[in-house]
């Protein structure tokens, strides 16, 4: 789970993946849902780099309200990567967890304290032991009204940890682009694997 680029490459410089999209079983195996779209009418849908997919998937899929959750790649350039491209940071794309809620039972603000409070978004191409760009924090909105919220969020939240001694967010906040899924192995696997690795910590500070 260790990556060693600190840089994002460019278009031009990244791999350029394939048209074949990966192949997985498509039902969440913790939830029993479909991971893969169309999603019901009454969802939202979110996507949040905060390190490691494996325990960050676990943040969110027993949340009441979540009707989904899948781990994947977003925010780079390469096309249906695989894990160890974006391992290599030659792909530029972030590990990533899809959220799909219900906004009427779980609000927008109860997912970003959860996302907040998880991981440390102060430390750029990393988190904790874990290097690499695919380790950055990152909120990959739907639409402009999630994208008001977050922001806000996050000026809030840099007041705490400011006040707690923590440096800058580095947590970008961008458009959700193309969101392409990891590999069936990666899928729910804290739950396949109860002892398996979670490199997740947060700061401790209260959102």
């Amino acid at each position: 789970m260790f990556g060693r680029p600190s840089e994002i490459p460019s278009p031009q410089q990244a791999l350029p993946g394939r048209s074949e999209s990966m192949q997985f079983d498509p039902v969440n195996r913790v939830l029993g849902t479909s991971m893969v779209a169309p999603f019901p009418d009454d969802c939202e849908q979110v996507v949040f780099g905060l390190g490691c997919f494996w325990g960050a998937e676990r943040k969110f899929w027993n949340l009441a309200g979540v009707h989904t959750t899948a781990v994947g790649y977003a925010a780079g350039h390469t096309r249906n990567p695989s894990y160890q491209e974006v391992c290599s940071g030659m792909t530029g794309h972030n590990e990533v967890v899809l959220v799909v809620f219900r906004p009427a039972e779980l609000g927008f603000d109860a997912l970003l304290s959860i996302f907040w409070e998880s991981h440390n978004p102060t430390q750029g191409m990393r988190q904790g032991n874990d290097q690499g760009t695919q380790y950055r924090s990152g909120i990959y909105y739907s639409d402009d009204s999630q994208r008001e919220v977050a922001q806000a969020s996050c000026e809030q939240y840099q007041l705490k940890l400011t006040a707690a001694g923590y440096a800058q967010i580095t947590t970008e906040i961008l458009p959700a682009g193309p969101f392409y899924y990891a590999e069936e192995y990666h899928q729910q696997y804290l739950d396949k694997n109860p002892a398996g690795y979670c490199g997740l910590g947060g700061t401790g500070v209260n959102c």
